[in-house]
């Protein structure tokens, strides 16, 4: 049976953080499904999902963590996942939620908090902030991908969101 778990690990970024993470994992036997890494800051972030069908794996990754944080300057985690693939909501529709606005506190806590108490669910989110060519003033990106329950009209949501974009001023698109 194949035993799967996510690993987060994060460093310094330099040539050969992927190839130090992924090779801990190939060397035990671990295969990738699903990855997703990016910098942050001057950080490369990495985030894998995986299986392996030898059931004592889980200790010698915790061991091959620590060693990554003494030896390479990683710091890597590992979580086994005891319940199997939910695909329930693999059905839901897909709409992209495009937010821009000046950069303040709370933009994405108040959108995740909207979507969550309305049964959507985050797949990706990605945002960065960047100075306005024009004045230089700090200007917010977020794309989030989120699933829509069918019970949930796309008129409805739009129509909340733009209250949403109201409060924070800033502005919320919606595709599909």
């Amino acid at each position: 049976m194949q035993n799967r778990y996510i690993m987060t690990a994060f460093g310094k970024d330099r040539p050969g953080i992927v190839a130090d993470v992924t090779e801990v994992l190939y060397e035990n036997g671990c295969n990738l499904e699903d990855t997703s890494m990016s910098m942050l800051s001057d950080e490369f972030t990495i985030n894998l999902l995986f299986s392996c069908s030898n059931d004592n794996v889980e200790a010698v990754l915790l061991d091959e963590c620590r060693n990554l944080e003494t030896q390479k300057n990683i710091t890597a985690f590992i979580r086994p996942l005891k319940e199997p693939r939910q695909t329930n909501q693999e059905d839901l529709p897909l709409y992209t939620l495009h937010v821009e606005g000046m950069d303040q506190a709370g933009i994405v806590f108040k959108i995740s908090r909207y979507l969550s108490g309305n049964k959507m669910n985050i797949v990706d989110l990605k945002s960065t902030v960047k100075a306005t060519p024009e004045s230089g003033t700090t200007l917010y990106l977020m794309d989030i991908q989120i699933q829509v329950p069918e019970s949930v009209l796309l008129e409805i949501i739009e129509g909340e969101l733009d209250a949403v974009a109201e409060e924070l001023n800033i502005e919320i698109t919606i595709s599909t």
